[in-house]
């Protein structure tokens, strides 16, 4: 019976280990993806450019939705974005090849679009 309970729990943490190590987590899921994100960012509408190579996004999650905070205070923040599953990326729901916010464990990509402004991130961690 010693043995029994044994093999169970062994049995037990391995299957916990392979499932919650998934390599398809979904953002909207888990709070995987919220962190600082290190690289290129920018921001540009009809009054104002900002670049800068040395910058960060901090990724918070809040409900089903992921808020996105840059390190110069002047570039606005991206708020309430949620996201769908794609087969090799996650991108955020209504994300296009001409606006997305694309993110992974390891990456944050954006060239997001809206009401004339444009925000770009090219960062890891």
């Amino acid at each position: 019976m010693k043995n029994l309970l044994k093999t169970i729990s062994i049995i037990a943490t391995v299957t916990l280990v392979f499932t919650s190590c998934s390599s398809d987590d979904n953002p909207a899921d888990n709070n995987l993806f919220a962190g600082t994100y290190e690289g290129e960012i920018g921001f540009n509408n009809a009054n104002t450019t900002i670049a800068t190579e040395d910058g960060s996004v901090f990724v918070t999650k809040v409900g089903d939705t992921y808020n996105f905070n840059f390190s110069n205070s002047d570039i606005p923040s991206i708020n309430g974005i949620e996201f769908e599953e794609d087969a090799e990326t996650n991108i955020n729901i209504g994300g296009s090849e001409t606006s997305y916010i694309k993110i992974d464990a390891s990456a944050l990509n954006i060239f997001y679009n809206e009401n004339g402004e444009t925000w770009t991130a090219n960062c890891t961690r």
